[in-house]
């Protein structure tokens, strides 16, 4: 087993962003080391999910109130994308843990309180998706449903998960995240995927399961700035829904990108050659240092987009004023953007270290498998972006989608 030093505020210690970022960046090494591990159980392993609980690492997200960081975007960002160096798993479930208990964070207080009231450490998975049914009955609702791709599932305590919220004719008057018990609800095992293969994101059933209407939070609302929680005061959770809820799933990607420079910086560093030439190291090559500078650049400018639209999200939310139209659209387009220069930076760096990538004792193909899938997310579709913040741009009204 591997020991890591973690670090936490107290008089003598960094800002809570900085103590953050190195207690990330300590976890590096345990998360190459059970890399493989995680991928081949298709599951976080414990040791990690431990490690990540100690570092304080799930409660990124959760209020002051209740023990947690309440840590602005930036530091999320910073932080999942070193996780991912390690392992892009383990970064993925750490990211979707922490934006779903973001997402608790604008439920009402007595929501919080349920969730949260006996340990920050309370864990919450995810999906928005409202595929489910719902009736209308006395103080709530009654929901069946299936959820797939639910990441963190095999971690969580609770699941926010969507629903239609309907009225007592049963037609639908809204769309709903409704938070339920994972002690209610079943995990099918269906996820049999390429790449990101640890993240367990099964799928989530309910049948005939209650939600109480104080655990339903209006995504409509939501999507313009109109939360249930009554802590006004609180700029994290005055940030912007859609925006979130996408750019979170772009740290991850830079980090994987960066994790296959590392492989690469090491492999070259050793004095890897290159076949059938006269180059005994393939560092002394122009053609590696020029692609090593192209894929460097590529990921510095997939990271200043990253950070970029995550300073955007904080600066709105400090503000507490509703991110206008425009810039949630770019915040979209960003989200696109980040993930098709880091597929670009690990496609430059496979060629570097050739065919040998994909060998299994490499860890790059399982980084390239990973990035592959995890950056394909619906959310994240950089031809979607594209055309949504077109449209914005050019003033065209009817969009794609109303998530922006």
């Amino acid at each position: 087993m591997t020991t890591t030093k973690t670090t936490f505020q107290t008089e003598n210690t960094p800002p809570p962003s900085a103590a953050l970022r190195e207690n990330a960046t300590a976890l590096i090494p345990l998360l190459r080391e059970n890399a493989a591990r995680t991928e081949a159980d298709r599951k976080v392993t414990e040791e990690n999910i431990a490690a990540l609980t100690e570092a304080g690492l799930f409660r990124l997200t959760v209020p002051h109130r209740f023990g947690g960081h309440e840590a602005n975007f930036r530091t999320f960002l910073e932080v999942t994308s070193e996780l991912a160096r390690g392992c892009g798993s383990t970064a993925w479930v750490a990211t979707l843990i922490n934006v779903c208990n973001w997402m608790v964070g604008l439920y009402p207080e007595r929501v919080q309180e349920e969730v949260w009231g006996e340990t920050p450490d309370a864990r919450v998975c995810g999906v928005l998706a409202p595929s489910a049914t719902s009736r209308s009955v006395e103080g709530g609702f009654v929901v069946t449903g299936r959820w797939g791709f639910a990441s963190g599932s095999l971690h969580a305590q609770w699941a926010s998960v969507g629903i239609p919220v309907v009225d007592a004719t049963g037609r639908q008057v809204d769309q709903g995240a409704a938070l339920i018990p994972m002690a209610d609800l079943t995990v099918e095992d269906t996820w049999h995927v390429a790449g990101m293969r640890g993240t367990g994101s099964n799928t989530l059933v309910a049948d005939d399961v209650f939600v109480p209407e104080y655990r339903v939070l209006s995504v409509t609302r939501g999507v313009q700035g109109d939360y249930g929680t009554e802590r006004k005061d609180e700029p994290l959770y005055r940030s912007a829904l859609v925006p979130v809820l996408a750019l979170v799933l772009a740290g991850p990607q830079v980090g994987l990108a960066q994790a296959g420079m590392d492989v690469v910086s090491a492999s070259l560093a050793k004095g890897k050659g290159i076949s059938y030439t006269f180059y005994e190291r393939a560092s002394e090559a122009p053609s590696t240092q020029i692609q090593v500078a192209e894929a460097a650049q590529l990921i510095d400018t997939a990271r200043l987009h990253l950070l970029r639209a995550a300073d955007d999200i904080d600066g709105w939310a400090a503000r507490g004023e509703q991110m206008p139209f425009g810039t949630r659209a770019r915040v979209r387009m960003d989200t696109g953007y980040v993930a098709r220069r880091s597929r670009e930076a690990l496609d430059l760096l496979l060629s570097v270290q050739g065919a040998g990538s994909f060998a299994e004792a490499n860890p790059l193909q399982r980084i390239w498998r990973d990035q592959e899938t995890g950056s394909r997310h619906a959310v994240i579709n950089p031809a979607i972006a594209g055309e949504l913040y077109g449209r914005a741009l050019l003033g065209v009204e009817e969009q794609v989608t109303p998530l922006i």
